[in-house]
């Protein structure tokens, strides 16, 4: 099987590609005999009807400072020139990203996406997990203060957030006594139209925030990210200490419980966070952690998401 293979994502040069997940797709997908191309999110078009990108066929070799090679770019047709597109760039989860899920959805499933464009507009990381209110931490979403105030009397100590933020911007540790939370909140309101979420704070953070990738509904491999002393956030670019993992029971019931919901929303590339015994994210568009999980257990996972993938192409065609 020989697939002609698009990568929308950010710009590729200043990626690091001992830690990018897009990176080992690419390479694997190479690897396996598919030709690459490479385009922005902004060079996404749709012109009388048909979805067209402005795109570089790509190369990629993993050396640093020459890691890409690109042929001469052209307006490629995503449903006639293509067979898979990678929807990879990062969030904000924000229109730009919602108007490209919309764009993208004109030509799935005859061009497969990943993850399903229209999937990934319905479950953005933080309000998708409420579908499982059960395994989620006390969580308030709302605007309005006397709802957070008496949350913050509950549960004493709590976090908050921005509801579509991403890679841990935003996000702040109110502890009791502390008298930030008003001009916190005037400060979000001021940049966000949206609700914020507030949530208990889960002490076991300091044992760290677990990183569990799920291909095509099924756990594949786990990195625990401690966060760094005096950080509330674990995220590796905040410093974040990355450790290895094995996913304990309370995690592979979480990922019992969501993966067939996974699977049928189309999520074949799909990362989700665990806090202690707590389900906090469900990480749909542009999931990463591949390579930490690779070096710590000897896997590859890129090759476990390449084979989903051409399990779906071969059960369309």
């Amino acid at each position: 099987m020989s697939l002609r293979v698009a990568i929308q994502m950010d710009p590729i040069d200043s990626i690091d590609i001992n830690g990018d997940s897009t990176f080992v797709l690419g390479l694997e997908a190479q690897m396996r005999g598919h030709s690459l191309y490479h385009y922005l999110p902004q060079d996404l078009t749709m012109v009388d009807g048909r979805v067209v990108a402005y795109a570089h066929p790509m190369t990629l070799q993993r050396e640093n400072g020459n890691h890409f090679d690109f042929g001469e770019p052209r307006w490629i047709d995503l449903l006639d020139d293509v067979d898979v597109v990678l929807m990879r760039q990062d969030p904000p989860f924000d229109m730009a990203y919602i108007t490209a899920t919309h764009l993208l959805e004109h030509i799935h499933p005859q061009t497969l996406v990943v993850n399903n464009p229209a999937e990934v507009r319905n479950a953005p990381e933080k309000l998708f997990v409420t579908k499982f209110p059960d395994l989620m931490p006390p969580t308030l979403i709302t605007c309005n203060k006397e709802q957070i105030d008496n949350f913050r009397e509950k549960h004493q100590d709590i976090i908050v957030k921005p509801l579509f933020g991403n890679g841990g911007a935003g996000v702040f540790h109110i502890k009791p006594g502390d008298e930030n939370l008003n001009s916190l909140i005037e400060m979000f309101s001021e940049l966000y139209r949206e609700p914020i979420m507030v949530q208990a704070y889960l002490p076991d953070v300091r044992k760290g925030d677990k990183r569990i990738i799920l291909v095509d509904g099924k756990p594949a491999g786990a990195v625990n990210r401690i966060p760094a002393e005096g950080e509330a956030r674990s995220n590796l670019h905040v410093g974040g200490q990355a450790a290895k993992s094995i996913l304990t029971e309370r995690e592979l019931e979480i990922c019992r419980r969501i993966g067939p919901e996974l699977k049928a929303r189309g999520m074949i590339f799909v990362g989700i966070d665990v806090i202690g015994d707590y389900l906090t994210e469900i990480n749909v568009t542009s999931p990463t952690g591949l390579q930490e999980i690779n070096r710590f257990d000897g896997s590859c996972l890129e090759g476990e998401i390449w084979d989903a993938i051409e399990l779906h192409i071969s059960q369309k065609d």
